[in-house]
This record gives C-alpha cells, structure tokens and sequence, in this order.
C-alpha cells in the first residue's frame, strides 16, 4: 500500500469570489429524479451529459436486481469511475468495504483497500466521490456501540482505480460523525463531517496526499449533506442532529455557501418547513440526510420530506431566494431522500415510504422548465430492499428496514440510472446489496 497522507492545520484564507451567479437558461430543461407516487418531476444536471428531450421519455423501466452476497453493506454508496468501473461502497464489520463492478454492474467483486495498519479503519457511515482523472476517494467513520459514539474520520485514496491505496486520518474526536466527501472540477477534494461541536471541513488541493483542515462551516449543528458546484461553489446541509444522535441543537436548519471553494461562507435558512424532533422520536418524521445538488449552470437544490409529501426547492442565487414545488404525496408517510444532479437539468432522487409491511423504495425522473413552471415527474414502479429488522425478542418475526438512511442513486455514462440498496436479513442469512438498473423510454 502506498504512504499514508498527512493532515495539515488551517492556513491563510483566501480573498473570496463574488459573481457567480446562475444564469437561467432560456430553453427548457430536463430534470432526472428517483420518485414513485406522483405524476410531478424536478431538476438535476451534470456537466458531462446533456438531458434527453422530455417529450421522449414517458417511463421509467426498472430491471430485475443483481444481488451480490457479502457481508454487511449498510448505508450503500456508489459512484463510475472515469474508466467505467462501478464502485460500491458500505459498512459493516470489521473494516470499510468496497466493491468493483467490470461488467456493468452484471457481477462484483470485494476490493482490498488495505488492512489496519494500512490506515483503512472504520466500521460506519461511508462516501465515495471520485475526480476527472479517476482519483477515487473513500471516506469512512468509526463508530463505539458500546457507548454509542464516534471515534474518528479517515479517508482512503486511489490513482489507480482501486488497485492500491492511501489512507488519512483526518480527525480522531469524540463524537466524529457523518463524512461526506465531494470533488470540484478544479481537483479541488472536500470532505466535511461533525463532531457535537460543529460541522468541520477539510480540503485536498493535491489529489489527496496532504489534506488541510479549515475552520469550522458552522459551530453547531449536523453534516447533513455536501454538494459541489460547476463553478467551486460548496454548498453544506447543517441541520440539529449531530454525533450520532447524541446531540440536538434546536434551530439549527441551515443551508451554508461557499462561491470561492470553501474558503469563506454565507449562511441561509433552509427552504421549506420541518417538523425536527431527536432521533429518538419515532413518531416524527424520519430525518437524517437532507440533501443538496447543484446543476450544470449553477442552480442549486434542495430535496425534503414533511407529513404533506415530497418537496423540492431551488436557488438561483447560490442559497438566497428560493422557488419550491411539492413533487410527490401519499397517504404514507415519506421520508429519508436523496439527490444528484448532472448535465443540463437532470436531476435524480429517492426515497422511502411507509414503515414494516407498507415500507417502500421509490425511484423517478423529473422534467423542470425556466422559470416557476411546476416540474413534471415520471416515475418507476416502487420495490422493496432485502432489508430487515430483527424483533425485540428472539421469537418476534423481523419486520421490514430501511437499513440505510438513504438509497443511493447514480446516473449511468452509458445511459439509464442505477439504484443500491443494503440486503440485511439476517433470518435467511443474506447480507450485501442489490444493484437496481433503471431505463427510460
């Protein structure tokens, strides 16, 4: 295994920028998301591929799943790599665990990312994102459960498609929380997480040799959620939860942006309204990721759920003012979403409703015009993960789990969307992940 990186303090800030500002787009749009109970839609976008016209599509076709047999893969996250390797990545015990995928997605394989003494330490929540010149990074946390708390971040690196790598540790706190790692176009790498008092963040100028960490995005509050934009533009989720639970802030509910690549930040409240209680409280609605995305021009997104549905909120102007459209409802309760974007207005979402027996998975694609025009969506039929939840006594049936408090969702070079969500059911001793191909015609 190569060296491992070295983790350098705060240095001089930069003069921030200042006019970034998104224009809009004259022509229509097209917006890709994961949804399954209305006939609404909303945007995303990369910069590599251009939407189709969304006249041609009117559905969205989900293909029996590949399930891979492992161990445990909580959590999943995925990402292509330049060369069109797939990655899956997961948690469980012991170790961070990582999956390659040669064929599509058709068969995987485990990666060696390296042992303990190589640095690949951790046992929870994971993230993958990986640069225009293949840099692949894997970032993970470690996790006590005998108390119940964080232990620490660190995050692997490879130039060479997962063939070999190099592991930071980036921060050894109590309380470590909830990384999450993004790269600009620029190779600019950020990785942010939480610790009880704040939501830290760290940057790689180098491809991940060395990482520099920089002030605090904020004092208080959860790493909810991290998006890169075209332009440097960082956009960070701070929501009340923080270090694994332990901590919740009221009023912390707070979009922070960053327009000169996460030197200086200005602070908004959240789009749209919420109902936060601890994640103790299981009769509010689920909350732990509330994610963000940016498009090829600049706008950015937000994607929520309350008691009334699916809501989803964009910026022109990096987080200021927003324009909000409720995309989807049901007489079930919604919860747990997530959001990518590419291209020019695509955009991708899921998300789960119900709970035991009525619990589903939900998978879309959305159309979004210029302007306040309400989006379109098109939508998959829903599924249901592999996923369980043993009873409280050993002779109480399992009922149904997310096992995740998201599913992960990737747009495909090749075309299409792809889906993982975690096999967790321990009754018929079955744990990995099933990979989910999704086309639209």
């Amino acid at each position: 295994m190569a060296m491992q990186g070295v983790l350098r303090q705060p240095g001089a800030e930069r003069t921030p920028h200042q006019n970034r500002v998104a224009a809009r787009v004259r022509a229509s749009v097209t917006v890709l998301c994961l949804v399954a109970i209305s006939d609404s839609c909303a945007p995303g976008l990369d910069h590599r591929r251009a939407a189709p016209s969304a006249t041609s599509v009117t559905t969205l076709v989900m293909a029996d799943p590949v399930d891979h047999l492992d161990v445990l893969a909580r959590e999943p996250m995925v990402v292509e790599h330049p060369d069109g390797t797939l990655f899956v990545s997961g948690f469980g015990e012991p170790g961070p665990k990582l999956w390659q995928s040669r064929d599509r997605g058709a068969t995987w394989a485990r990666v060696n990312v390296g042992s303990e003494a190589d640095g690949a330490i951790g046992n929870s929540d994971v993230d993958l994102a990986v640069a225009r010149d293949g840099t692949l990074y894997f970032v993970t946390m470690g996790f006590d459960r005998k108390v119940n708390e964080g232990t620490h971040i660190t995050i692997g690196v490879s130039k060479n498609a997962g063939a070999t790598w190099s592991w930071t540790m980036l921060s050894k706190t109590r309380f470590d929380d909830r990384p999450w790692v993004e790269v600009a176009a620029d190779g600019t790498a950020h990785v942010i997480w939480n610790d009880g008092s704040g939501v830290c963040h760290a940057v790689s100028l180098d491809g991940g040799v060395t990482w520099t960490e920089r002030p605090r995005i904020h004092a208080q509050g959860g790493s909810s959620h991290l998006a890169v934009g075209p332009n440097r533009e960082v956009a960070v989720r701070v929501t009340p939860a923080s270090a694994s639970g332990n901590l919740f802030t009221e009023g912390v509910d707070l979009v922070a942006v960053s327009v000169d690549g996460g030197t200086t930040w200005r602070k908004h409240a959240a789009p749209g309204q919420r109902e936060w209680s601890p994640p103790s409280d299981t009769e509010g609605v689920p909350r732990w990721v509330e994610p963000l995305a940016w498009d090829a021009r600049g706008a950015l997104y937000s994607l929520w759920t309350d008691r009334n549905g699916l809501w989803l909120a964009r910026s022109i102007d990096q987080g200021g003012t927003w324009t909000t459209w409720r995309v989807a409802q049901s007489e079930d309760v919604l919860y747990f979403p997530y959001l990518v974007a590419r291209g020019l207005g695509e955009l991708a979402a899921t998300w789960f409703s119900g709970r035991g027996e009525t619990l589903q998975a939900h998978v879309g694609r959305i159309e979004v015009s210029d302007g306040d025009a309400p989006p379109r969506m098109i939508t998959s039929p829903p599924f249901r993960p592999d996923s369980w939840r043993s009873g409280a006594r050993p002779e109480d049936p399992p009922t149904r789990d997310t096992a995740s408090e998201y599913l992960a969702v990737t747009f495909l070079s090749e075309g299409g969307l792809a889906v993982v969500s975690p096999i967790q059911n321990g009754r018929a001793q079955r744990f990995g992940f099933s990979w989910w191909r999704i086309e639209a015609r």
